[in-house]
């Protein structure tokens, strides 16, 4: 324990040899590796991490409730997790959005540990931001952070989203309603690429949109082929229509009603119903069926939900890859692409690519790899936390 200008600070004693991947700045301490605790520190508190020789690591802030117990801000000992600090990340995530996107143009503009704020998202859908509080850390500096991410955007207009399944593994309350100016619209429309898109603010998927896939979106536009296109898992369906747009026709899967017809919504409002056509259906299911009537797509884009929230799921996780897989390769034309993704960020891209290896096998067909691609460049990835990296998206030929 030591005293730093008065304020008693927990040290985190780490146990031999455990020290390696945060001295290489991995940014979650789970609970396994905590060898002793000298203090006794309430959940929110910053700590000190230090190795079995009490030599200095970094700063971060503790969570008995949470299976990661430690989440790591700063590697700079005299680096307090103070305000100036946040002040400091919040203004550098803010400004490289700055640098890369149009003002007006939907896009992330914290994305949690990828750009070192662990548990904080914020998504600009103009003129509203959408934020989420995914870690107690945080949520414990809720005032100051929301002070700071005014300060740095000026918002006018920002709601909260910070509802997912994540609260419940950081023991936090879920919460969603106004923080500052209007409540958004139950539907509120932005652009991607030339195409209107509405999308839930309120209720949708994470804060609303998919705003991580909106490069590879644009390569279904990109690469899009005459002849029938297959969107699985379609959501409010983005992909299925960039490919609509460019010219294909288009049958998009949903298991859920409401989003499905958004996305038929979605689809008459950029003249595109008559190249668009939905069927509500669980997608293994539905795949199975198309297999059975022999049908045949010349492009298939699977977008699936997260199958794996932690590398417990991944056995689990891999069986619900393989089965889809197989099945949209069992529909596959002579030649067809397939658009295949996984969000699992507990899944590494061989280890997706080792799937479809044994998917392909079981169809009896070759998977040859076009092009991967990860999320966009408004969702950046540490290199010292892999599992930033959720995202993976193979464009794959079928023959």
């Amino acid at each position: 324990m030591s005293n730093e200008g008065g304020v008693t600070t927990t040290t985190i004693i780490l146990k031999e040899k455990r020290d390696r991947p945060f001295r290489f700045r991995h940014p979650w301490i789970f609970s396994g590796a905590i060898g002793k605790i000298d203090g006794t520190p309430a959940d929110g508190d910053e700590v000190v991490v230090v190795d079995t020789k009490k030599k200095f690591i970094a700063r971060g802030v503790y969570n008995s409730k949470s299976q990661i117990a430690v989440r790591l801000y700063s590697w700079a000992e005299e680096a307090a997790l103070e305000e100036d600090f946040w002040r400091g990340r919040i203004r550098q995530a803010i400004e490289h959005r700055k640098s890369i996107f149009e003002s007006g143009q939907a896009c992330r503009l914290i994305n949690s540990e990828g750009d070192g704020l662990s548990g904080l998202v914020l998504d600009w859908y103009p003129p509203f931001g959408v934020v989420q509080f995914m870690s107690l850390a945080l949520d414990a500096r809720r005032e100051v952070l929301l002070r700071l991410i005014q300060e740095a955007t000026g918002i006018e207009h920002l709601f909260e989203r910070s509802d997912g399944s994540i609260c419940k593994y950081e023991g936090l309350p879920e919460r969603s309603g106004v923080l500052l100016g209007d409540e958004p619209p139950k539907m509120h429309t932005i652009k991607e690429n030339d195409l209107e898109l509405l999308v839930d603010l309120q209720e949708g998927h994470k804060t609303g949109y998919y705003l991580d896939q909106r490069r590879n979106r644009a390569r279904a536009s990109a690469l899009a082929r005459p002849g029938r296109v297959l969107d699985v898992c379609c959501y409010t369906g983005s992909f299925g229509i960039h490919a609509a747009a460019a010219g294909a026709k288009v049958i998009a899967i949903d298991q859920a009603r409401q989003a499905l017809e958004l996305a038929k919504q979605n689809a008459i409002n950029n003249g595109l119903e008559g190249r668009y056509s939905k069927r509500l259906s669980p997608a293994a299911t539905e795949l199975r069926s198309l297999a059975e009537a022999n049908e045949k797509f010349e492009t298939i884009i699977l977008d699936p939900p997260k199958f794996a929230h932690s590398k417990r799921e991944l056995e689990k996780a891999a069986k619900g890859y393989h089965e889809l897989n197989l099945r949209a390769m069992q529909v596959a034309a002579e030649g067809a692409l397939l658009y295949t993704c996984s969000c699992s960020g507990a899944m590494d891209l061989y280890s997706f690519q080792s799937i479809l290896l044994g998917a392909a096998h079981d169809a009896g067909r070759d998977l040859q790899i076009l092009e991967v691609h990860f999320q966009a460049e408004d969702h950046p990835f540490l290199i010292s936390c892999p599992e930033s990296q959720y995202l993976k998206c193979l464009i794959c030929r079928v023959w």
